[in-house]
């Protein structure tokens, strides 16, 4: 009996010992396998929809599993700054949503900027024959006293309220959707008649129809924005891997515009991003740090 309990103890060393040695092979463990989820948080405009799901379906590629959740701005936001949100590929600072980044910049990282050079502001069409901002009192009639609007919660729509005040407008500014928005833009230019929209650049509207920027002396609506990728505070600490890949994320305004053109032309998100991701794959390779 003695030589049987020793054998068998000889037997359970020597496989913590192998175990220890790291002789027993496991196999590799992929990044979904080990991590949580990577999650990104996105409003529901197009120019976010299309940064967010190339950057998607990139770190899917890698073996990643990614989660995406859509929600107002100031949730997105919010998300991001309690950590239940790990990635905001879409913030508009230092102008648009600035209000938003002094509330939670704290706890948030501005990781870097996707593309320079966005642009918001009040939009008519090219027949209007204003051209700035202080000229729309005097044309009150023929825009029936209406700036029309997008959601209530967009920095764009705080903006233009202080621009209503600034620019002591008597109009009134109507709260819509984003989709809503853009058919009442066509509807009226389909008519010729006069309107004035809160609209910014990059934007598939400026593809499909004649468009042009009031000028804006006051400099309310600012010389222009960043589309900044925005991290949960922690996120290069605990996923670096992530974070070195993100870090590498840019956009130029051309590509995500073409993106937000598939996507009104009736393209899924996912296959938006596929399809320029299929057509530019030396920039997802510079993303990943790879060369072809």
């Amino acid at each position: 009996m003695n030589g049987k309990i020793k054998s068998l103890l000889l037997v359970l060393l020597i496989a913590i010992s192998l175990v220890g040695a790291g002789c027993v092979q496991q196999e590799d463990e992929t990044p979904s396998e080990e991590a949580e989820p990577v999650i990104i948080g996105y409003p529901p405009w197009d120019d976010v929809r299309a940064n967010t799901f190339v950057l998607k379906q990139v770190l899917e590629s890698e073996g990643y599993e990614v989660e995406t959740v859509n929600a107002d701005l100031g949730a997105v936001f919010q998300g991001v700054s309690q950590g239940d949100i790990d990635i905001f590929a879409g913030a508009w600072l230092p102008t648009t949503q600035g209000l938003y980044w002094d509330k939670y910049e704290d706890d948030l990282d501005y990781v870097k900027n996707i593309s320079t050079g966005a642009k918001i502001g009040l939009v008519v069409p090219t027949y209007v024959t204003i051209d700035s901002i202080d000229e729309l009192n005097e044309n009150k009639d023929k825009f029936e006293g209406v700036i029309q609007g997008i959601e209530p919660g967009a920095g764009i729509m705080a903006t233009t309220e202080v621009a209503i005040e600034e620019y002591n407008l008597d109009y009134v500014l109507s709260a819509s959707s984003t989709v809503g928005m853009a058919i009442e833009l066509q509807d009226s230019i389909d008519n010729e008649e006069w309107m004035v929209v809160t609209l910014w650049q990059p934007h598939w509207a400026f593809s499909r129809m004649d468009l042009k920027f009031l000028e804006d002396p006051e400099n309310v609506y600012g010389e222009g924005d960043n589309i900044v990728l925005v991290a949960r505070k922690d996120l290069s600490e605990d996923r670096p891997d992530v974070y070195e890949i993100i870090s590498r994320y840019e956009m130029e305004l051309s590509d995500i515009e073409s993106i937000m053109l598939d996507l009104d032309q009736g393209l899924t998100q996912e296959d938006a991003a596929a399809k320029w991701i299929e057509n530019n794959p030396e920039k997802v390779n510079e993303w990943l740090g790879e060369e072809l």
